[in-house]
């Protein structure tokens, strides 16, 4: 396991539960023009669905930014130290409308390493949104950046069984880690429990990918709602 909840992103065998990345497959999405694709309104749009859910209510109506399909995490994180509280996502190229709506409940509600996020927690919460994009065939389980890329490697643990794992791009140098020190923690985290040598090291077949992140907190949340309410009235 990782030293903190920080690094606590991993894959989950079968569909989107803990953890929570589907296991079919990838997308190759790329922004359009190499415009940027996460936006302020991803994580506003977000806490909207989440407050309304916890307080049954409507969902919120469908949001203004772009509709585009493009796989992504939905985080949740607590207090000053941004302790996590979940976090789901999925590496499916998926309508961002539909998919924020749905990683938004799941990440908050269904990730069971937490109990579900509740009403009072709201005011000490900070939502991400993870884009990810430019996915790429590595040529070994050294070939990507600390800092830069995400990774999802493949592997078969001692008893021959395949399993998946996925640290998105900020969790090794958030823990300081270097290149094996976080394939060792993926291993670990995705299953493996014999001895990782170079030899099991090698046999990895690792992707890896970037995303653009965004990160709000829910007082920011909190006062784009009551301008948006005092805008309304006026």
């Amino acid at each position: 396991m990782a030293a903190n909840n920080k690094a606590s992103y991993s894959y989950h065998q079968n569909g989107t539960h803990q953890n929570g990345i589907q296991q079919n497959g990838h997308s190759n999405s790329r922004p359009l023009n190499g415009e940027k694709v996460a936006c302020i309104e991803m994580c506003f749009f977000c806490f909207d669905v989440l407050v309304n859910h916890l307080n049954n209510a409507a969902p919120p109506k469908n949001p203004c930014f772009t509709n585009d399909p493009f796989p992504l995490f939905v985080t949740w994180q607590m207090g000053k130290d941004k302790h996590l509280r979940g976090c789901i996502g999925t590496f499916k190229a998926t309508n961002l409308h539909l998919g924020l709506r749905d990683y938004a409940i799941q990440s908050a509600t269904r990730d069971e390493r937490f109990q579900p996020i509740n009403l009072n927690e709201l005011a000490n919460l900070y939502v991400s949104v993870s884009i990810l994009t430019r996915f790429e065939e590595a040529n070994s389980y050294l070939d990507w950046e600390v800092g830069v890329h995400g990774i999802r490697i493949e592997f078969h643990t001692e008893r021959g069984g395949k399993r998946s794992a996925t640290y998105l791009p900020e969790v090794a140098s958030e823990q300081g880690w270097n290149h094996v020190q976080t394939i060792d923690s993926l291993l670990r985290k995705g299953g493996f429990r014999g001895t990782i040598t170079t030899e099991v090291r090698q046999s990895i077949l690792l992707t890896r990918y970037q995303s653009e992140k965004i990160t709000v907190s829910y007082n920011d949340y909190s006062t784009w709602r009551n301008q948006l309410t005092a805008n309304s009235v006026h």
